[in-house]
């Protein structure tokens, strides 16, 4: 699968660039997947790539397009281009990415239901969404560092996270436990694996982990 840059209307009126993947065979739904801290990266295009061949009209919004528009951390220069991404995503803050969210489910719904998965950054920005963007059909969310700290956010649709027990980033013990407490509905997946085990090419990617967990997410969103 193919994708090409479009442009996306925000909510609050900005317009930023966003990766769009057209549904292989009949249309199951639309998908948004949100991106790591390094930006708009060719994994985080692979990912949408993969939705769309499963059967999904994919968007991946480039979300640090206030402030750096198209910026994407060079695989080479990842560690140190982690200061510059989280910089990013604290400033660009929780309202600007749902309003960023927010345009991209306004355009797929008129097709139909729109699920959201996101990776690192991108699954606690999905978790946000599933609190606060009225009418997602389902949210599945990817190591997302931040969500045990809003554990109790209500949710307004079916949500899974997948969490790697050799993560060295999220203190696992602690956000798992805060998650099922506040959440008990929401099924909590730990894997074999470190933190960014779906990203392909990193130290951390782990196939059998990453296999497993796309199935579960094509799985949630199948039935939502």
């Amino acid at each position: 699968m193919a994708g090409d840059m479009i442009r996306v209307k925000s909510r609050d009126g900005l317009e930023f660039d966003a990766y769009h993947v057209k549904a292989a065979g009949p249309r199951k739904g639309g998908v948004i997947v949100i991106q790591e801290i390094f930006g708009l990266s060719d994994h985080i295009k692979e990912m949408t790539e993969r939705f769309g061949a499963a059967g999904y009209e994919a968007i991946a919004p480039s979300m640090y397009d206030r402030a750096a528009p198209g910026w994407i951390a060079d695989p080479k220069d990842i560690a140190q281009a982690v200061a510059k991404g989280r910089d990013l995503a604290m400033g660009n803050g929780p309202d600007n990415a749902m309003s960023d969210i927010g345009g991209v489910f306004d355009r797929l719904k008129a097709s139909g239901k729109v699920c959201i998965t996101g990776y690192c950054y991108g699954g606690t920005m999905s978790w946000l969404a599933a609190a606060r963007i009225d009418g997602l059909a389902a949210s599945s969310c990817y190591y997302g560092g931040n969500i045990a700290q809003m554990a109790d956010l209500k949710l307004k649709c079916p949500v899974i996270c997948h969490f790697g027990a050799k993560d060295a980033h999220i203190p696992l013990v602690g956000a798992v436990d805060k998650i099922e407490i506040a959440h008990p509905e929401v099924p909590v997946y730990v894997y074999d694996a470190g933190h960014g085990f779906a990203r392909k090419n990193s130290n951390d990617y782990d196939a059998a982990s990453d296999k497993l967990a796309f199935d579960r997410t094509l799985d949630l969103f199948g039935k939502a």
